[in-house]
């Protein structure tokens, strides 16, 4: 059989069997959120239709489809035995993430295959073979981490559809288990944790259930009870550790009369795992939903100021308050929110002593004493049952001292192994605790240290390693984080499981497992955890920083920030501890510092405090490569740290390169000065300095991603510069090597500073299409909903914006408002200050444009955005034209000139000065249209040349100069006609007519007048529709007659009414430069 027959019938195999598998693992990418599992579909999908129209290559496409699939097969069986509900550990995310790479360069190399693909005009002769190769060898890395044997021919297809429905089951049984887990109130956080985002830190609507055992606090709570009906409340619970004060403050939170009068108002905020008042207002800043930032105080109070009444409940605040260096900062926070009038606070402390600064409600609610007798019973019974001789319970609870948790403790205890075994037990351990001087200590104390050494502890002793962990950890940790932690401890789940029946632990309401703040202070102090075990956990929160720092933002991988976040308070834990370790812990826990600042700065709107502390010990380890390293990351860090010298560090970091060779972090070092020299100075000469010595070093070393990444920035400073041609020609050559390395969600960010040029150019077209081939890559990446599409979106917007279609940019930027709202407070002011911009153009109100440009312009002044600042400055004075304020409108845009040298900016100021239509006669000045002019033919930006022309043609027209104004008005219709821009021709229609009518050709008037209507229609101008409805009313009938008859003689011949729309742009392709053209996919 000839081998193209046998490739054929291989290939319908392949194709059978990937369909169905991408058809089952479709199902499980929609129940869990695997990170990369929506990019490798994607792939395999469009791979699925590329490989029926290849013409070259094809034993090699099907090989590498059959190996796909092999690959495919493999991870959907990891899911359904994944023993943590179908979540993946951090290490077989990161193989995942290199098969995705991989699979990325298949794609390009069976594209190459396809016949009249322009991808294969960015190689050259010998590296299709290369990257051919470089598919294989990177496959077959993919079996090697996946630990199966390499890629075997596929079975028969009525065997591999057998083999297909069996793996489809089994995948439906494992999402209805998981579905029916997470329903159950004993679900394990696995269940109900597939998208990672339970957490300490942002549990937004999450509420801390109501206690279902409760006795000896009637009175107190009647007493609460009794100042919220008397006004608004402000409420210390204060007591020993383990008195029950958050029991009480969670009975005063489900009680009826408060659900009815809060309804949905009520936030129970726990304060054990924030260090700081900022981490504090943060941490309740998400409780109310509030979008991440630097410092959520304010918004805070707002939040409270303009709700309706709400009841907050910070519980355990001496974590906080008690350390001297934040007890002021503490008060004044508590100060600010018991000035909102009607905000309910209540707090829980151990102590006696209220905090300063509150006007706290009168009288005082008492310190929490010891339960009386009856209901130290009645708490013992709920936990042990009845069934107990009365005079041992009755001794049980006199070791108590009738304290809630130490009765609980033990109850637990004689509930499991008697009355009798606790008592005797008791006495063994209380003359051990004497002999080590633990004579004073309270019976709480003791009544841990019984329960920590019960039967139950002693028959699974890891259980007990277990919980001195926990104390270390005050986030908790899922059952998902206990599996992959992979910890040296047997049996885990069953550990968990005799922890919560001893009440030593417990999960809440995320089903965290977690450890009360009397217990985890007393392992600390006498059974803190082994280290071996810290390092363990500490090695799994590396590998999920890694995977983080590697990946997130060019690769679909959801989850993975909430995942870090509800470990954050942990991280930082076991970090603390790490940097008092002695090598090699100490040198991998700085190392993880750096990747948590890298998370926290965007995610947590700060940087780690943790980042201070390694610049004192990183001179003692005397490693030239970790100090550079930190000290790289440190730069992007200059708006939280304004008193960086950069250029002093910038000369230390160069320094310490000369001690050691690393020519990828040499790279990072000048992608970070870049950033730093772009955002904080605008110094564009800077940036592209460091661009420079970035795309040198990378050329030198073959390092083809971030030789990518250094055309990229200079393209896009180029197009700050107005260069657009510069700009286009290192695109292509940035684009070219990213898709060589397969770096797709790069190549998309590329194609879509093409688009930006060909809008800047006046080639809408060219722009639109481009944009459409940059969401295609993004899809293949799984970021469609990515920063990298909200991009894309903001030039499609652009684009309308510049075709006068502003409906549709409005409708866009509306979608990207909402989305950017949850992303990046950057993006946000902006998208808020292009709504803007849209709106003085279509008419709205002129208090809702003030009011999106003074929010932008709140976001970006704090950050110091200076050129962002100078942005809202030239579209406020956009307004005041539009509204004739004119003498403000031009103080502003000439102080926005000198402001700025962003060629955009400044395009956007001589283009309102120089339009002669918004200043009138008295007003305008012909110096700032022949500046627009000038400015807009050295930028090459057509649709300003032809704007600018269309201004100076109404200055002809003002001072009665007919034919001049005709000429100017004619070329500058040809080009907005070619362009497609709809106000813009509607304008020069409208004043050719007027100059017609001067003419004596109302006809011909009547022609453009009519012409110009539409597509004033299409511009949402009603005023200029309005003007031409009033143009056209004053026209004899007789002539509004005979121009009627000229358009249906028109449409029966078939004949644009547009007689102008046949005209072409002469110079359509003056900018259009060879390499270029080839991207027109």
């Amino acid at each position: 059989m000839p081998p193209s027959i046998i490739s054929q019938n291989q290939l319908e195999n392949v194709v059978i069997g990937l369909t169905m598998t991408t058809n089952t693992l479709q199902i499980i990418a929609d129940s869990i959120q695997t990170p990369f599992l929506g990019a490798i579909i994607n792939t395999t999908q469009a791979l699925l239709q590329n490989i029926q129209t290849i013409t070259k290559h094809k034993d090699d496409c099907v090989q590498l489809l059959e190996q796909i699939h092999k690959l495919l097969d493999e991870i959907m069986i990891l899911h359904i035995q994944s023993d943590a509900g179908g979540e993946m550990p951090p290490e077989v995310l990161s193989h995942m993430g290199k098969f995705t790479e991989v699979l990325h360069k298949i794609h390009t190399f069976v594209e190459t295959q396809q016949k009249g693909n322009k991808v294969k005009s960015f190689f050259r002769q010998g590296e299709i073979g290369t990257l051919l190769k470089d598919c294989q060898a990177g496959l077959q890395q993919s079996f090697g981490s996946f630990q199966i044997e390499r890629a075997r021919t596929l079975p028969a297809i009525t065997e591999m559809q057998k083999d297909a429905e069996k793996r489809h089951q089994e995948v439906l049984n494992m999402i209805e288990k998981l579905s029916e887990a997470s329903a159950s109130e004993r679900a394990s956080t696995i269940s109900g944790h597939h998208s990672w985002s339970s957490s300490s830190s942002n549990s937004i609507s999450m509420l801390p259930s109501e206690p279902k055992i409760f006795h000896g606090r009637e009175s107190e709570l009647s007493e609460i009870l009794h100042f919220f009906n008397t006004g608004i409340p402000r409420i210390a619970i204060l007591g020993a550790g383990g008195m029950g004060k958050t029991s009480l403050a969670r009975a005063v939170l489900h009680h009826p009369d408060i659900t009815a009068k809060y309804i949905q108002n009520r936030f129970f905020v726990a304060c054990n795992s924030a260090t700081t008042v900022i981490e504090l207002t943060n941490l309740i800043g998400s409780h109310l939903g509030l979008k991440p930032g630097k410092n959520l105080t304010q918004a805070v109070l707002q939040y409270f100021a303009n709700n309706p009444p709400s009841l907050l409940i910070l519980d355990e605040l001496e974590t906080l308050w008690e350390p001297a260096s934040s007890r002021a900062d503490i008060e004044e926070l508590l100060s600010l929110l018991t000035g909102t009038e009607d905000l309910a606070l209540m707090i829980t402390m151990r102590g006696v002593e209220h905090p300063a600064k509150v006007l706290w409600t009168r009288p005082f609610l008492k310190v929490l004493q010891p339960l009386d007798q009856e209901a130290a019973h009645l708490t013992f019974a709920d936990i042990a049952d009845s069934g107990h001789n009365l005079e041992e319970v009755d001794q049980i609870l006199s070791l108590t001292g009738n304290m809630p948790l130490a009765i609980s403790l033990l109850a637990h205890l004689a509930d499991t192994e008697g009355c009798s075994s606790v008592l005797s037990r008791w006495e063994n351990e209380k003359t051990s605790l004497i002999s080590e001087g633990f004579d004073k200590r309270s019976n709480l104390d003791m009544s841990i240290s019984l329960s920590v050494s019960s039967p139950r502890i002693q028959l699974l002793p890891h259980s007990q390693e277990l919980l001195s962990l926990l104390s270390m950890l005050p986030d908790g940790l899922t059952d998902v984080d206990l599996i992959q932690s992979k910890l040296p401890l047997e049996n885990i789940l069953k550990c968990k499981t005799v922890l919560k029946s001893t009440a030593l632990a417990y999960s809440d309401e995320h089903k965290r497992l977690k450890v009360l703040m009397p217990i985890q202070e007393y392992l600390q102090q006498h059974q803190p955890p082994k280290d071996f075990i810290v390092q363990n956990i500490l090695r799994y929160f590396e590998e999920m920083l890694k995977f983080y720092v590697k990946y997130h933002g060019t690769q679909s991988v959801p989850g993975t920030i909430p995942r870090i976040k509800s470990n954050f308070a942990n991280i930082q834990n076991v970090l603390q501890w790490g940097l008092k370790q002695k090598q090699p812990v100490l040198s991998n826990s700085i190392y993880c510092v750096c990747y948590l600042s890298q998370f926290s700065a965007p995610n947590m709107q700060t940087p780690t405090p943790l980042m201070a502390q390694i610049q004192d010990l990183l001179p003692q380890l005397n490693d030239r490569r970790l100090e550079a390293y930190c000290l790289i990351d440190s730069i992007l860090l200059w708006q939280y740290y304004p008193t960086y010298d950069l250029e002093a560090l910038a000369s230390q970091v160069l320094e310490l390169f000369k001690h050691f060779d690393d020519p990828d972090l040499k790279c990072k070092f000048y992608v970070n000065m870049s950033d730093y020299y772009e955002a904080v100075g605008n110094d564009l000469g800077g940036t592209a300095n460091m661009c420079k010595k970035l795309v040198s070093l990378a050329t030198q070393t073959g390092n083809t991603k971030r030789h990518s990444q250094g055309l990229s920035k200079l393209a896009w400073i180029n197009i700050r510069l107005g260069k657009y041609s510069v700009a286009q020609m290192y695109a292509y050559e940035a684009q070219k090597l990213a898709r060589v390395s397969g770096d797709l969600y790069r190549e998309a960010a590329i194609i879509r500073s093409q688009a930006v040029c060909w809008q800047q150019l006046g080639h809408y077209k060219q722009s639109l299409s481009l944009c459409i081939i940059a969401q295609s890559l993004l899809s293949l990446c799984g970021m469609s909903g990515s920063e990298g599409n909200l991009n894309i979106m903001i030039t499609q917007a652009e684009v309308h914006k510049c075709k006068s279609e502003y409906n549709q940019a409005w409708t866009i930027q509306k979608k990207i408002l909402q989305v950017s709202a949850d992303q990046d407070a950057y993006w946000h002011a902006f998208t808020l200050l292009n709504l803007a911009e849209i709106e003085v153009l279509i008419g709205v109100q002129k208090h809702d444009v003030q009011r999106h440009i003074d929010l932008a312009r709140s976001i970006f002044t704090p950050l110091n955005l200076k050129p962002c600042i100078t942005c809202c400055d030239a579209t406020l004075a956009d307004l005041y034209i539009r509204e004739k304020d004119l003498p403000a409108a031009k103080t502003l845009l000439e102080k926005s000139l000198t402001s700025t040298d962003h060629s955009e900016t400044k395009l956007f100021c001589f283009e309102r000065l120089g339009n002669p239509s918004s200043w009138g006669a008295d007003e305008s000045t012909p110096g700032w249209t022949t500046i627009f002019l000038i400015h807009s033919l050295k930028l090459k930006a057509k649709l300003q040349v032809y704007k600018a022309l269309q201004f100076l043609g109404q200055m002809f027209f003002t001072h009665k100069d007919e034919n001049t104004a005709a000429s100017l008005f004619t070329v500058a219709l040809v080009g907005f006609t070619y362009m497609d821009v709809h106000r813009s021709r509607a304008e020069c229609m409208l004043r050719l007519g007027d100059i017609s009518n001067r003419c004596g050709d109302l006809l011909k008037a009547v022609e453009l007048w009519d012409t110009a209507r539409p597509l004033f229609e299409k511009s949402s101008q009603i005023k200029e529709v309005q003007c031409v409805d009033k143009r056209l009313s004053c026209v004899d009938s007789n002539v509004l007659d005979h121009h009627r008859e000229n358009i249906a003689c028109l449409v029966k011949l078939d004949v644009p009414s547009d007689n102008l729309s046949h005209l072409k742009d002469e110079e359509q392709t003056e900018f259009i430069s060879e390499p270029l053209n080839q991207l027109t996919m």
